[in-house]
């Protein structure tokens, strides 16, 4: 059984962080995502990292641990994970980065790049379309194309979770090597 989650606007913590209480954000986006636009107090743990698996498993945990996402999703399926390993206290930043901006809180801004969101979108339009059209100038048979992509969706949206997103975050284009001595990434 998964308990409640807690929730916390961006407004609150950062009036939090601004009358000196220790706030441990962690962003749990792609370094792309993270480089072109972060809460200024946000340290970037991707998703899927050993990292964030220490520190979701670290059972001496007395403060609260902020996370944050994108819009919240993300952020949410972390914090009903780690509250199924872990009874410390776990925090989802209301609305993510999205609704911390929305605020106008201050925020790191970094160079732009597309959304995994967005180019799961792209590369599924394209991929439907590839598979459409090759099916009617060449062969029937690379419609199945289209079709394998459409289980795809399927699955996705039923199991809550997509494996292109996954394998696209990978890809070197979302991947960022390099970060300055003050934790912000090069612009």
């Amino acid at each position: 059984m998964v308990k409640n989650i807690s929730m916390i606007s961006p407004r609150e913590l950062e009036g939090m962080r601004i009358n000196g209480q220790p706030i441990e954000l962690i962003d749990v986006r792609t370094p792309a995502e993270y480089r072109d636009c972060h809460a200024i107090s946000a340290r970037n743990v991707q998703l899927d990292s050993p990292e964030l698996q220490e520190i979701m498993e670290d059972a001496s945990r007395e403060t609260p641990l902020y996370i944050i996402c994108q819009s919240g999703i993300r952020a949410q399926k972390v914090c009903e994970k780690f509250n199924t390993i872990n009874n410390s206290q776990i925090v989802n930043v209301e609305g993510g980065t999205q609704a911390w901006q929305e605020a106008g809180l201050p925020v790191v801004r970094g160079r732009k790049t597309l959304s995994l969101e967005r180019q799961v979108r792209i590369t599924v339009g394209t991929l439907v379309l590839v598979g459409t059209v090759l099916g009617w100038l060449v062969h029937p048979a690379f419609t199945g194309l289209a079709a394998f992509v459409g289980v795809g969706l399927v699955f996705s949206g039923i199991t809550d979770s997509c494996a292109m997103a996954m394998l696209l975050a990978k890809m070197p284009w979302n991947q960022v090597s390099q970060e300055c001595e003050n934790g912000q990434y090069p612009a």
